[in-house]
């Protein structure tokens, strides 16, 4: 079973891109992050056209998450993160689909450092923490797949110097992703791969074609579906077509 994640960045502007993508590599379960849009309806007939259907939680101009599949139709869970009731920004939209818990992710950006941004970033990343011990709690699989907004270690950044003053590479973003990782969540990408240069961003044409990327995009594992991990891989040369999203897709394969 493949489940990916793609940060559309617009989902009707980058819609042919897309329907081209899921066509070429067939995945069984998408995240969508960025989908900017209000209304999903005009997106979601073509989805449906091409064999994906899906629960969206749009958001005009900004943000946006959706869950599709192309079995069985996604059981939406919930559409905010817990922990403020106040926070009604379109970030989280947790699923069951396929015998998983899966949930679309997209953590704030944070910029500029220092700014209110940033301490909302901070704020959603304690409220992550949270949650994401109640999930593991509950022993279910879990897949939390995404557009994460960090840069883990300078490892996954071509030239983390150019980047410092950046929210995503921030030290107090850092600490907090460790600590999400302490929990028992699992890098998919670093699990099988834990020497190799892998980005699923990169910020123009110009630093796509130079390789000067960033990986922050990820597929995180609960304990419980690592011995069904086979693969995981990244859909870059999607990032070199005609009017891409910034991001290319991600993606692992499990058994089922």
């Amino acid at each position: 079973m493949r489940i990916a994640t793609f940060n559309v960045n617009g989902v009707k502007g980058r819609l042919p891109r897309l329907l081209e993508w899921l066509e070429e590599t067939r995945p069984d379960v998408v995240c969508l992050q960025e989908i900017k849009t209000g209304d999903p309806t005009a997106p979601a007939k073509a989805l449906e056209e091409a064999g994906y259907r899906g629960v969206w939680h749009p958001q005009r101009a900004h943000h946006g998450v959706a869950v599709l599949s192309r079995g069985e139709m996604p059981r939406e869970v919930g559409r905010t993160l817990p922990g403020d009731p106040t926070d009604l920004a379109s970030r989280w939209l947790e699923c069951e689909v396929e015998g998983l818990r899966v949930v679309s992710v997209y953590l704030p950006n944070g910029n500029p450092v220092p700014s209110p941004n940033f301490d909302y970033k901070q704020r959603w990343m304690e409220r992550l923490l949270a949650h994401g011990e109640s999930l593991l709690a509950s022993r279910r699989p879990v897949v939390l797949a995404g557009d994460f907004n960090v840069v883990p270690t300078n490892f996954d950044i071509y030239n983390a110097g150019s980047w410092r003053f950046d929210a995503v590479l921030q030290p107090e973003t850092r600490e907090k992703w460790e600590r999400f990782l302490a929990q028992g969540w699992v890098d998919a990408t670093r699990h099988l791969h834990p020497k190799d240069r892998i980005y699923t961003f990169w910020v123009n044409e110009p630093a796509f074609h130079r390789n000067a990327g960033f990986r922050m995009d990820f597929l995180m594992l609960s304990p419980e579906l690592v011995p069904r991990l086979q693969r995981t891989g990244v859909d870059a040369e999607h990032r070199g077509r005609e009017k891409p999203s910034d991001h290319a897709p991600a993606w692992i394969e499990l058994t089922r």
